[in-house]
């Protein structure tokens, strides 16, 4: 069968212009002729971009061909072809120029519509594509997906990839505004007339290095981040994920001179207010929990929390080295310490009933703690993380993350039977006591 496409394009003047843009022949005895072909859609794509935005800039310049002020018709100086890039393939259009009108004063004579019009000749689509994927993935797997989806120009290649991420990142980095010490803009009495926040946010905050390619320094870290906004399920304590809401962070902090601009920035993005739970996670070190610091309404005293710090330090030594006595004579001074501070930091309340849990937690459980380090001397086991790494394997892989399957007790004592068995067998050894494990 005979396929033709034509589009049809009512001028501003009103005329009616109608062109046809692509015809096909198709057949339909195979299942690969059924619908376009990737091939077919980009010539359709290419043929209707290049007819459309033909039409909106002749149209442009026929509105910017006369004086603004005298209404006089403009002299043309001439035109030449310009290459505009879109994310449907590269278009040449007819760029003319005019000649200023006398009632203009100005040392320049000429202008072109178009230059004001398309300064960088890219679409700002194609710029935000370019920026995304190439931020996700190397620049030339950047350019091989564009052109396999995609009826991108032939010229397209890593570098240009490469130019265009680094001019949208230095355009976003003038957008930024200044760094600030601290980001509290209320104080309590305000946040506590601000409404009711949707949900918490999680931010999750973690380093890497990079191996550095500047001479006399090996590598250089790379600090990124992921914020998280939960909202209560209706009629419900539980939590859930708002869908598209999450956004990223990155940056190098030996480097940025506006890391907390940064981070505030993506929370007022999604919504945040100061009287907003907000929970930062990480197992960075220094330079990663500074990020976090001055982002809260309110929070412990420098020599308060290094206070603190130093009770859990003693608590993990003493504990480690089995010396129960002492240890929970700590946690006591602890418990008093925390119960004595006065300040407005907004978990204040579970900070104290978390070490209260805890003292409860280590008096009625410590004949049942070792001596960590003793064990450990020995060559003992001493973590229960092989445990946990069983239980992914067993449960997470097996019944949730791989197969996203339901199951019944039976079903899954039946499932564990095989993989329990290989684990066993080699450990058992045989005595004339029978078997021991």
């Amino acid at each position: 069968m005979d396929i033709s496409v034509k589009i049809a394009i009512t001028a501003p003047d009103g005329v009616v212009h109608e062109h046809e843009i692509a015809a096909f022949e198709k057949g339909c005895e195979s299942a690969a002729e059924i619908g376009l072909s990737i091939g077919d859609s980009k010539a359709l794509l290419l043929h209707l971009q290049q007819e459309i935005v033909a039409a909106q800039t002749a149209a442009f310049c026929v509105g910017r061909s006369t004086c603004s002020c005298c209404t006089g018709r403009l002299r043309r100086k001439g035109s030449k072809p310009i290459q505009y890039r879109t994310v449907f393939g590269d278009i040449t259009i007819d760029s003319p120029r005019f000649y200023h009108c006398r009632c203009h004063a100005g040392p320049v004579q000429t202008f072109s519509p178009l230059t004001m019009l398309l300064p960088d000749h890219i679409a700002p689509e194609m710029l935000w594509l370019e920026t995304k994927w190439a931020s996700l993935v190397s620049y030339g797997v950047t350019v091989d997906l564009l052109k396999d989806v995609l009826p991108i120009g032939e010229r397209l290649n890593a570098e240009t990839v490469r130019r265009h991420l680094g001019r949208v990142a230095n355009r976003m980095e003038a957008e930024l505004a200044d760094e600030r010490y601290s980001f509290v803009e209320t104080n309590a009495s305000e946040r506590e007339r601000l409404p009711n926040p949707e949900g918490p946010i999680t931010v999750g905050i973690d380093g890497g290095y990079v191996r550095s390619r500047e001479k006399g320094q090996s590598h250089f870290e790379v600090t990124v981040g992921k914020s998280i906004p939960t909202d209560p399920l209706p009629g419900s304590r539980c939590l859930h994920r708002r869908e598209g809401a999450d956004r990223y962070l990155g940056l190098v902090q030996s480097y940025d001179e506006k890391p907390k601009r940064r981070l505030h920035d993506i929370l007022k993005d999604q919504g945040w207010q100061e009287n907003q739970q907000v929970t930062f996670m990480t197992d960075g070190g220094d330079t990663v929990i500074n990020i976090a610091r001055d982002m809260a309404p309110a929070h412990l005293n420098p020599d308060e929390a290094e206070e603190i710090a130093r009770f859990l330090r003693q608590i993990k030594g003493y504990l480690w080295n089995g010396n129960l006595h002492e240890g929970k004579a700590v946690i006591d001074d602890l418990v008093m310490d925390i119960d004595d501070v006065e300040t407005e930091y907004a978990s204040i309340k579970a900070l104290r009933k978390a070490a209260s849990e805890f003292q409860t937690y280590i008096a009625n459980n410590a004949w049942m703690i070792p001596n960590y380090a003793e064990r450990r001397r020995y060559g003992e086991r001493v973590s229960t993380g092989f445990v946990e790494s069983t239980v992914n394997t067993v449960v997470g892989k097996r019944f949730c993350k791989r197969q996203q399957m339901r199951g019944s007790k039976t079903g899954a004592i039946s499932c564990c039977k095989p993989v329990r068995a290989p684990w066993t067998a080699p450990c058992a050894q045989s005595s004339s006591n029978g078997i021991q494990a």
